[in-house]
């Protein structure tokens, strides 16, 4: 299967749902240029609310293409986007990523894996019951959380779907994703 990157979305405001793009740059150590996200210290307004000068390890919210056509079987319509996620993916295992990986994306682009999204309460009002299907219990892999993956990091250079992304495992080994 080939992996790409099949949409990117940014949105300037703070809001639940990000609109699609024909592309977006992504700017080292800051996140996806001109979204409310981007920033080298946190901008979600929970963690600003605890300590506004925690580093931003959540510049870039990735997410798989998959998760939404199996949302699909069990009645849920999500397109990319719909979620917050600045970059949708399909080919790749993001949920066996590792703390440290580096995506690639593209020829020139590089997002490195923090960690894992917490998905809150806002999935459910955007659709009801949805957050339990993202939530997963007994999953498995990373604490059966399938709502995304964050990123920040030595990220530079436009991004436009389709696309090719990689990722190679870190070389300190597998390390969990942990909540950020």
């Amino acid at each position: 299967m080939n992996s790409t990157v099949t949409a990117v979305s940014s949105n300037g405001e703070y809001s639940f749902t990000k609109p699609n793009r024909d592309s977006v740059r992504l700017l080292a150590g800051l996140g996806v240029e001109g979204d409310v996200h981007a920033g080298v210290t946190v901008k979600h307004r929970s963690r600003v609310a605890k300590d506004p000068t925690q580093p931003n390890l959540r510049q870039v919210h990735l997410m798989h293409q998959e998760l939404f056509a199996e949302l699909r079987t069990a009645g849920f319509e999500v397109m990319p986007g719909d979620l917050g996620e600045n970059i949708t993916t399909s080919g790749i295992d993001l949920l066996a990523l590792s703390v440290g990986t580096l995506l690639h994306l593209g020829d020139e682009a590089v997002v490195e894996v923090t960690g894992l999204r917490n998905p809150c309460l806002q999935i459910d009002r955007f659709q009801e019951g949805l957050l339990k299907r993202v939530v997963g219990r007994g999953a498995g892999r990373a604490g059966g959380r399938r709502a995304g993956r964050q990123g920040g990091g030595p990220a530079r250079r436009t991004r436009r779907p389709p696309d090719p992304h990689s990722a190679p495992q870190p070389h300190r080994g597998h390390r969990p994703l942990e909540y950020v």
